[in-house]
């Protein structure tokens, strides 16, 4: 892929009041619900920031309206650029905050790493474990982290919903302290709270743990997420997958970090005897934990499956995949992933269609796979008994506590923000996103 730029010399500051040459360059590559949404708040606060996509539909509604944002502390609509080439001469860019899926993310770090500085860096914003693959293009020292901690869609062209509050955990891979991470995280401050962590991985497993339940078997169930966590079974299979990412994640020497300061994901993993029960005090809590999710982010939907809707490749490989070969290389069975996995992949070939049935026949497949009883997977829509006895996770520490939403705590005092599971919020003017793809061809990079 070619990149000229279309002005003299380098890119055109996206707002007015963009800094002079002393600030820091900021690169959005991709302009889909989590990059249109940085780039607007950055350009608004003045940050001489470059929004880029390859969608010409989308760069044309920003370039003709601006980005047009609204929900949580959404600053309207705001006037700005995006660009669909970088050309040779353009300076180069101190931070490339890559806000593609994840299938397309080396493909996009590939394109633009002649455009960082060398003492620059790159920003991974996906789900999973992006970083290792990121690192071997721009090299470790330029590779930074960012989980998301808040939740977005674009519901069209140029038009942005902030479905949650939050902001981000940065850091390295090795865990290293650098200036440049603080620096980055008083930029992103305009967009929410930003911590920079030494445990980066800690923070990335665990998310990853979340995203392999909710977004794999929404993609399978093909409905929303209160929809299928109202069923038994379909919360067992969500807890059997976190579990095994668990087991991976010790097993390769990660410390979890708790999801949002509340969820820990090392006391949701089942335990050895909670695998072959049908029912115990423990079971009870931590199906009620994930009903909870799933009644306070009811309209989420998977964005895996929206991807297939639209043609696209499926993530499932940075997220189920990720775990099943990884598990394979530290000697740890995970065979409920590699079902999901199957599951999705088949789906995305057009092998079987996404339904609540097809959600419960991988369940009953899998029973034997886990050593786990056939009837514990009866389907149910009642939640676990009020008075049941539940042994509770362990407390949040006081300084982790601030990054759970109020009104997260009042659902469960355990239950994630809504980013934990960062998928798409739909909205009753939201236009269909398959449409949107067929006119363009493409959303990102």
């Amino acid at each position: 892929m070619s990149f000229i730029d279309s002005s003299a010399g380098e890119a055109a500051p996206s707002s007015s009041g963009a800094r002079g040459s002393s600030a820091p360059r900021l690169l959005v590559v991709g302009c889909g619900g989590i990059g249109g949404i940085i780039a607007a708040h950055l350009v608004e606060q003045g940050h001489d920031v470059t929004a880029f996509t390859t969608n010409p539909i989308i760069a044309d509604a920003i370039n003709a309206i601006g980005f047009r944002v609204r929900g949580e502390a959404s600053p309207g609509t705001v006037r700005g650029r995006a660009v669909r080439e970088l050309g040779p001469d353009t300076r180069p860019f101190d931070y490339v905050l890559l806000a593609t899926q994840p299938p397309q993310v080396e493909e996009a770090a590939r394109s633009v790493v002649a455009h960082l500085a060398p003492t620059g860096a790159m920003i991974c914003l996906q789900n999973g474990l992006c970083e290792e693959r990121i690192a071997r293009i721009a090299g470790p020292e330029r590779t930074f982290g960012g989980v998301i901690a808040w939740g977005a869609s674009m519901v069209e062209p140029g038009v942005y919903d902030r479905t949650s509050s939050g902001g981000f955990v940065l850091g390295r891979l090795d865990g290293a302290s650098d200036p440049r991470l603080h620096e980055l995280a008083r930029i992103l401050e305009a967009i929410g709270p930003t911590t920079v962590t030494d445990n980066l991985a800690g923070a990335r497993w665990s998310k990853l743990a979340i995203n392999c339940a909710i977004s794999s078997l929404g993609t399978v169930g093909g409905d929303r997420l209160g929809a299928l966590l109202r069923h038994r079974f379909v919360r067992r299979l969500a807890l059997e997958v976190m579990t095994e990412t668990v087991q991976v994640s010790r097993a390769a020497g990660v410390r979890l970090e708790k999801v949002a300061g509340t969820l820990d994901l090392d006391w949701i993993a089942l335990t050895d005897a909670e695998r072959s029960a049908v029912g115990s005090p423990g079971l009870f809590a931590k199906h009620a934990l994930i009903l909870a999710v799933g009644a306070r982010y009811r309209r989420m939907r998977s964005s895996m499956l929206a991807a297939i809707e639209r043609g696209r490749p499926p993530a499932v490989d940075f997220l189920n995949g990720e775990v099943v070969t990884r598990g394979a290389a530290l000697d740890i069975a995970t065979p409920i992933n590699a079902a999901v996995r199957e599951e999705v992949l088949a789906i995305a070939a057009r092998q079987r269609k996404p339904s609540l049935s097809l959600l419960r026949a991988l369940f009953d497949r899998t029973r034997e796979l886990v050593g786990a009883p056939p009837s514990g997977g009866a389907p149910s829509t009642r939640p676990p008994p009020a008075g049941a006895p539940s042994t509770p996770p362990p407390a949040a520490a006081p300084h982790e506590t601030s990054a759970a939403p109020a009104d997260t705590q009042a659902t469960s005092p355990h239950a994630p923000s809504a980013a934990v599971v960062d998928e798409q919020a739909a909205s009753p003017h939201e236009t269909s996103a398959a449409a949107t793809d067929a006119q363009s061809g493409r959303e990102d990079v």
